[in-house]
């Protein structure tokens, strides 16, 4: 049994410790100790009947325990791995017993597989990425670091992300599209056609509202 903790003592947090207590069902694999959380007001409480234990200072006193990110936000998991990385030498990827995933797909560390999740075959799921309820993804995707896609979300057949991308709920993406790094797009959107980095996009089908800087997720 490897101990881990979960960053995030939020909704999502309690979602991932449910998660894991499944996937442990099918084959123990993961002694959680607790939560982490930058709310201060949160440590020393209990959450599930676990532990707010601290926030990530609690880490660099414990190298030995692996990190779970049950964060949503793509620049935000960023700049925690970031932090994270000189003294956290574990981020296990943690895949629901009812996801059902492809013989050759690729799936990068501390990545997060929500029930339901269907990805077929041929296709690359980049480190830290979420993957919500009801998520599908067709053959030849390509997803990024970091990205996350909220419930229901579809994505077809060779279609990418780069990092970052951040996908609201219930947005499908057609065959082929790509959509370029730390983008944006909203809950419902219809993508159609390709994408630029560091925009949000929205409606059906999704047209860009807004370009943000380079590097804007720093």
């Amino acid at each position: 049994m490897e101990d881990v903790v979960i960053v995030g003592a939020g909704g999502f947090g309690r979602e991932v410790h449910q998660w894991i207590d499944d996937a442990n069902q099918e084959r123990p694999r993961f002694a959680i100790r607790g939560f982490l959380d930058g709310d201060a007001t949160k440590h020393g409480s209990a959450i599930h009947d676990l532990p707010v234990l601290g926030d990530l200072d609690w880490l660099a006193d414990h190298p030995t325990v692996g990190a779970v990110l049950a964060i949503g936000a793509p620049a935000t998991k960023r700049r925690l791995v970031e932090r994270l990385r000189t003294h956290v030498t574990s981020f296990p990827t943690i895949v629901h017993p009812r996801a059902v995933i492809g013989r050759f797909v690729e799936l990068g560390g501390g990545a997060i597989v929500c029930p339901d999740v269907v990805i077929t075959t041929d296709v690359r799921v980049g480190s830290f990425v979420i993957l919500n309820l009801d998520v599908t993804v067709g053959h030849d995707a390509v997803i990024g670091d970091y990205a996350t896609l909220a419930p229901g979300v579809h994505v077809s057949g060779h279609v990418s992300f780069g990092d970052g991308v951040d996908v609201g709920t219930g947005a499908v993406f057609v065959p082929g599209v790509s959509v370029g790094e730390w983008s944006i797009i909203g809950a419902g959107a219809v993508v159609s056609s390709p994408l630029p980095a560091n925009c949000t996009a929205v409606g059906v089908p999704a047209r860009p509202i807004k370009t943000r800087p380079d590097r804007w997720y720093i």
